[in-house]
Parts: C-alpha cells; structure tokens; sequence
C-alpha cells in the first residue's frame, strides 16, 4: 500500500511563484509516489471576514491552479474542505482532546490576532484543531509542511497520541515530509522576507497569474546590491535570492550561473532569471485559463474527489463515534 499524504491550502490570494518553487511543484511529483489528498481549505479562510461574492471566485480559482500545475484528478483527491462535513465534525471533537495551553501557544495565533485585532474571533483560537482533524481523518502519513506549520503538525501528533492513550489505536500518527529540495523563496522587493502573497509591495512577489510582461517588469525591479557580479553569497541576499530562483526552475547549479553570467551585470541577469521563469510559467497560466474556461470539467474533477474524500472521512469518523461512546 501507497503511504498517504495530505495537503491544504487556503483560497487567500493568488499563489506566488515562492509557493510553487517551495511546495506545490512537488504536489505532481508526490502523487506518483504516493496516495495524494490535496484540499482548499475554505473552512480555515473564514477566520477572517470574506465576502461571498469574491470568497466563491477566489475559492474556484485556487482549485483552477493547483490544478493547472500538475494536481491530477484521476491521481489524486483534490477537493474544497467544506463539502467534506466529517472535517468539522471531528474537529468539535479534537477540540475537546486539545488543551487551552497547547493553542495559546501557538505562535500563528498570536500573529494573525496582531493583524487582525478587531477580528479575534474562537475559530482563529481553535484552527489548528480543525487542521489536526484535516490530517487525522485520512489515516495520513505523511504532512508536506514548512518552517511556520511545524508547530500545527507536532500539536496534530499530540491529539493523535493524547486520543490513541484514551481509547487505543484510532488514528494514524503522522509524520512531516520533508523534501530533499526545498527552494526557499524571498520576496524581490525586500530580499530578507519570505515572498508572499500577502506582501503589501506588488513588485515582491510574483504570482503564478502574472503575464510575461509584468513577469519581466517586477524581475527588472528586483532589489539587488551595487557590486555588480554574479556569485552567491548570504551578504548578497538579493542576487543570491535570484540564482535560488533561476537554479530552481532551470536546474543548474549555482557554479553554472556564476559561469554563464561571469562579466555580464546584474541587467542582463535579471532578464536571464525572468525569461526562465515566464518559461516555466507558461504553461500552468495557459491550463489555468483553459480550466477557468471549462468549469464543467473543474467541478466534476472536485464532486468526483469529494465524494471520495467523504467515504474515507467517514471511515475514521465512524470509528471515533464507536470508542467515544456516540449512539449511531
């Protein structure tokens, strides 16, 4: 049997190309080694007030682009979490197997309460409940996660052990996955911040949307330093951000750069790192466009993948109802 992975992202804005370098590329990679269970995880995104109008399109167009960069439908389960009702349930349920110290620790809440002071609301208190239950439902194994997840990932195993010590073995105690290549992608605008897509300078982050011409525009502003030579060093956090990128979607090394660029200045370097990356964009932006265009094929790929999901959730929902004691 295939290990089983499981994946979410939220319908907040559009995803970057730090996104795509640092984990979704991997997503079509993975789906051939294992079982693949991927979600837009609209439940999470509602901690924040959304209007429903744009809530809907930015929902549809996250699914249109994991898609588009290589989620395949008949590989892998790829579904909104909200038409999975066992994610809600056993989240109730997880809610009352995690302790109030272990979440007033958790770091992400405190962040988005500083930004969101007037908007602290129980579900930002209690989400990494619900993102346990995420992971827990489907048994999984392995959890793609990065540095700010971590915590999330180590409280999800302590419910699973918490959970497992009371009524015995329930649920599968997952551990993270860690890619041998992970590209950690900073923002062009301010090179010692992750690129994200929240990023309050435009010309930061590139987003997998972008035409080639903005592409070139944003990669032409990319903060550098005055040296002028290209070579990768820490102190040079913008260049050395640049060859991270080009190596990533090119696959050279950073010798290779060095080579190619040796006396040529940082002009023609920025133009050399775009062109690669409207290269590797070109073809997510094209399918992305053609599954906005066809949203028959979309929502049947996402139906299709939920009902899936729901009769694996079940399975697990079912049997945490039996050892609690819950009447069927």
């Amino acid at each position: 049997m295939k290990k089983i992975v499981f994946s979410g992202i939220q319908p907040s804005g559009t995803l970057t190309l730090g996104n795509y370098l640092g984990a979704v590329k991997n997503w079509n990679t993975l789906q051939e080694e294992y079982n693949c269970i991927y979600s837009v995880v609209d439940l999470h995104a509602i901690t924040v007030r959304q209007d429903p109008i744009e809530f809907r399109r930015k929902n549809i167009e996250m699914m249109a682009l994991v898609i588009a960069c290589g989620v395949d439908p008949q590989k892998s389960l790829v579904f909104f979490q909200s038409q999975v009702s066992a994610h809600a349930e056993l989240a109730w349920i997880l809610n009352c197997y995690t302790m109030f110290g272990e979440l007033s620790r958790m770091t992400q809440f405190k962040d988005k309460s500083l930004k969101h002071k007037d908007n602290i609301n129980a579900g930002l208190f209690t989400y990494p409940s619900l993102m346990a239950a995420d992971i827990l439902l489907y048994q999984t194994d392995l959890v793609p996660v990065g540095q700010d997840q971590k915590q999330h990932l180590e409280l999800a195993r302590n419910i699973a052990d918490r959970f497992n010590g009371i009524y015995g073995n329930t649920f599968k105690v997952p551990e993270p996955y860690i890619p041998k290549v992970a590209a950690k992608i900073m923002s062009l605008s301010e090179p010692d911040r992750k690129m994200s897509k929240s990023d309050s300078n435009p010309n930061g982050a590139i987003s997998l949307t972008d035409n080639a011409d903005t592409i070139l525009k944003k990669f032409k502003k990319a903060v550098t330093d005055s040296e002028g030579r290209v070579y990768y060093s820490e102190e040079k956090q913008g260049i050395s951000n640049l060859m991270s990128i080009y190596s990533s979607v090119s696959g050279k090394s950073f010798m290779d750069i060095e080579n190619e660029y040796e006396g040529k200045g940082y002009g023609d370097f920025k133009v050399g790192v775009a062109e690669a990356v409207i290269e590797e964009l070109a073809p997510i932006l094209e399918k992305y466009n053609y599954l906005l265009a066809n949203k028959d094929y979309l929502e049947k790929a996402y139906r299709e993948s939920a009902e899936k999901a729901a009769a694996f959730a079940e399975r697990t929902l079912s049997k945490v109802y039996k050892k609690i004691g819950f009447i069927k």
